[in-house]
């Protein structure tokens, strides 16, 4: 069951990527989509590497612990529609904003965990997905203001 949610989970990324990388913002999409894949494989990996995440159910779980297509896909892809939503937003507005993200997503990863074997919390709790989801969006929403700031200086 896990593979098949997985496999479907791949898919449905693939099939919205060309909808989030278009104009306009190509290349301010492009920075968020690789920066928060980054992102998300430092912190997925530490995470793992001090037991507090395993991915029993996992692609090539010979060569990678962390899950990749959560880490260089799937949330990627959120940030990127992150972004989009929030593009012309206050400061006040993205972090009553970044709500409507981390929240859905803490509640999603606890029944998940409870409910598949896409992941097994050893330390961790939908608080500690609440803030590093929290953490990783406003990072990344930052980057995406500065290069928006660099950008319209040239």
């Amino acid at each position: 069951m896990e593979k098949l949610m997985l496999k479907g989970l791949s898919i449905l990324c693939l099939v919205f990527f060309p909808f989030l990388v278009k104009k306009p913002n190509i290349k301010e999409m492009l920075i968020v989509f690789f920066s928060k894949a980054v992102l998300a494989t430092l912190i997925d990996s530490y995470v793992v590497n001090t037991k507090r995440v395993e991915y029993p159910v996992r692609p090539f779980p010979k060569i990678f612990s962390t899950n990749i297509i959560f880490d260089v896909l799937f949330f990627p892809l959120l940030s990127m529609a992150w972004v989009r939503q929030s593009y012309n937003d206050n400061i006040p507005k993205i972090l009553l904003k970044s709500l409507t993200w981390s929240i859905p997503m803490s509640i999603s990863q606890w029944y998940l965990e409870k409910n598949s074997r896409l992941f097994k919390w050893k330390r961790w709790t939908p608080f500690h997905t609440f803030g590093s989801v929290s953490f990783t969006l406003l990072t990344i929403r930052a980057l995406a203001g500065l290069v928006k700031k660099v950008d319209d200086t040239h």
